[in-house]
């Protein structure tokens, strides 16, 4: 899994990047499921986060969480791509059955 971080209108600290790292350890155990994983934060009056995955099967999905707390929009936007991984991860054992 290719993960790429990309910031706007603020530039992340290295509290604000670690914590990025360690929510990405959450969805580790679907790493083998998606090819890359691009998160976007962005500042303006509030933070939005944004993230685009792209699966194997060639499914690709848009997440994002809004807040005007750094963590809180990482972390809503995280419980999202949690639930729409686990989603397509039962969705595609599924097929195979």
């Amino acid at each position: 899994m290719t993960t790429s971080v990309k910031t706007v209108g603020f530039t992340m600290d290295q509290k604000q990047s670690e914590m990025v790292d360690s929510k990405i350890k959450r969805v580790a155990y679907a790493e083998d499921l998606i090819i890359d994983l691009i998160l976007n934060i962005k500042l303006d009056k509030s933070f939005t986060a944004d993230a685009t995955i792209n699966f194997r099967w060639g499914t690709s999905a848009h997440v994002s969480g809004e807040d005007y707390d750094f963590g809180a929009a990482l972390n809503k936007m995280m419980d999202v791509l949690d639930n729409k991984i686990k989603k397509e991860k039962d969705k595609i054992q599924d097929h195979q059955k």
